[in-house]
């Protein structure tokens, strides 16, 4: 299943990143990450027997969903209670369009910089201490002017098993635990989305309370999809 949106400005465009670990795995591992500290995995379902089946820590939740008239009118409704952006949330814009997959694992990655380690030189490593200190506005254009990220997220959009194409209509978004709330991470709205308390022991279950209320809100849609950014736990 692959994900996508508008482009935002009307402008570029890329492939998009299918909702895939595997694909995402190697496209965080090229860039930075390190493969045996953190990996994507399947969520396969939001009940409790099976969120506890998802390999712990889990450090961000990325959520894919159908973009419909309903979507839309909410993203809109909250468009028009803009908050300003903790400084403590790494937040960006998406000015790109197609680029939601790619978005989200920044949000993920970004958020998460202080409890793993980046490859040192590594692309993120660069990408994330060049964008620190901007705006959303700022990262949102530093990434559409960045033609190695461009290139890599080719790469992993042709990498699935679905055949790519611009014409999709699922969005992904990022939840993640910054500073006991849990926020909601989604480029195409003004701001993160606080979602109340929670904390990293609990984040897959805070998450998973709110996307099951997205879900029920589309009850004739099957174009959903988790996957959980978990931290590798080295045996004994």
């Amino acid at each position: 299943m692959a994900t996508a949106d508008e482009s935002p400005s009307g402008g570029k465009r890329w492939l998009p990143l299918e909702a895939n670990p595997d694909v995402m795995n190697q496209f965080l591992w090229g860039l930075g990450l390190r493969e045996d500290e953190v990996e994507c995995v399947d969520v396969f379902g939001l009940d409790d027997e099976l969120l506890e089946m998802v390999p712990k820590p889990v450090l961000a939740v990325l959520f894919l969903y159908p973009i419909t008239a309903q979507s839309e009118e909410e993203r809109k409704q909250q468009e028009s209670l803009k908050k300003e952006c903790s400084s403590k949330v790494y937040f960006m814009k998406q000015t790109v369009g197609n680029a939601c997959g790619t978005v989200g694992l920044l949000h993920a990655v970004g958020n998460i910089t202080s409890e793993i380690k980046l490859v040192e030189g590594s692309y993120f490593d660069k990408y994330f201490k060049s964008t620190a200190n901007m705006d959303p506005y700022q990262r949102a254009v530093f990434l559409e002017n960045d033609r190695d990220m461009e290139v890599a997220h080719s790469v992993a959009a042709t990498a699935g098993e679905t055949e790519a194409s611009e014409i999709v209509d699922t969005h992904f978004i990022c939840f993640a635990c910054v500073d006991g709330e849990l926020f909601e991470l989604d480029g195409r709205k003004s701001s993160p989305i606080s979602h109340g308390p929670s904390s990293p022991s609990s984040l897959l279950q805070d998450a998973a309370k709110v996307i099951q209320e997205m879900i029920q809100k589309n009850p004739d849609s099957l174009n959903f999809n988790v996957i959980a950014l978990s931290k590798k736990v080295s045996g004994i």
